[in-house]
């Protein structure tokens, strides 16, 4: 009789599965080795910080997380990429709402605080630029400051800043403000960085700050419109 010939191929049985099974398996274990990462480096900071106990947090050996990450400093400039990320749709998401101006700074710097009370990536990301210990890193708080001054700028030429103030005295305290709020929520207490905390701020912010004919349009919680014109809070649901 004659033998048929396998439909597949004998050998390991991991070289049986499927291709994709094996990318969305890696791309799983790397998504929980950078939230492992972020956990410990927002708990430990990065130097106490061991690749063993990222490993041991996220649930694999230290050989499937060699796998995908050499060292420490990669995993951490994964973190601060995802985080930088982050920061990016937050003022992007805040845009597209239509916010323009002081409003749009009013309703970032409250998408920001609530990303650091809930994404432990973004808090991660800003207590790397916070460590001394790294030179080379992105820096959050950098890329936070040349977007806040970047929209003060814009601020200004439309007339949205008091009459004087200078867009460079602005963005150094809301600079103040912010990463002062992100730091002492982060190691303190989270009340810090909540939605109460971040409107009283800007209801003693904005008299001094905006341009008097603006003041009554302003939303200290922050805000955006829906597709009907209703005004909700930034973070509610629409």
């Amino acid at each position: 009789m004659s033998q048929r010939t396998p439909l597949i191929a004998s050998g390991h049985p991991d070289n049986l599965e499927p291709l994709m099974v094996k990318q969305e398996r890696a791309a799983r274990t790397r998504r929980s080795l950078i939230r492992a990462a972020a956990e410990v480096f927002a708990g430990e900071g990065f130097m106490p910080a061991s690749l063993t106990m990222i490993s041991r947090r996220a649930g694999v050996s230290n050989g499937a997380l060699h796998f995908h990450f050499a060292s420490k400093e990669a995993l951490a400039r994964a973190v601060e990429e995802e985080a930088a990320q982050e920061v990016r749709l937050i003022t992007e998401r805040c845009r597209a709402t239509g916010a323009v101006g002081v409003q749009l700074l009013v309703d970032a710097t409250h998408c920001l605080m609530r990303s650091l009370d809930d994404d432990v990536v973004v808090r991660a990301g800003f207590e790397l630029s916070g460590d001394i210990s790294r030179r080379d890193g992105i820096n959050l708080r950098r890329q936070w400051r040349h977007w806040v001054e970047s929209e003060l700028e814009l601020a200004a030429s439309d007339g949205g800043l008091a009459h004087g103030l200078a867009p460079d005295d602005v963005a150094s305290a809301l600079m103040a403000a912010t990463v002062g709020f992100e730091v002492l929520g982060a190691r303190e207490d989270r009340d810090w960085i909540s939605r109460r905390t971040l409107t009283r701020f800007w209801e003693l912010m904005l008299p001094a700050m905006a341009a008097g004919q603006h003041l009554d349009t302003l939303v200290t919680c922050g805000s955006c419109r829906t597709d009907d014109g209703r005004e909700v809070a930034v973070g509610e649901p629409v």
